[in-house]
């Protein structure tokens, strides 16, 4: 038996003093990332990962933040809109 999320993308909100509350809501094969000018916490697969469109927001990321990201997991560079739409054709995964 294993832990299932609802849907293939989770989004979490936490005050700044659950950060370590943060890491431990993060079940085995998903990570944490942050989209959009507020910060928006979304849980997803890691299998998103391995798509070509996915991809290409992991090297904007890289271009804009280098590998340091401070908030624990990812910083995705674009609109909570465009992080939606681009990974809305993965919930078949």
């Amino acid at each position: 038996m294993g832990f299932r999320l609802p849907a293939a993308i989770r989004r979490v909100t936490f005050s700044s003093s659950q950060t370590s509350l943060k890491v431990a809501n993060v079940p085995k094969g998903y990570l944490a990332v942050y989209v959009g000018e507020e910060m928006k916490r979304f849980v997803i697969p890691t299998s998103y990962l391995n798509q070509t469109s996915f991809q290409y927001l992991l090297s904007r990321a890289e271009e804009e933040f280098g590998y340091d990201h401070p908030m624990g997991g990812l910083t995705i560079p674009c609109t909570e809109d465009v992080f939606l739409h681009v990974t809305s054709s993965f919930n078949g995964l």
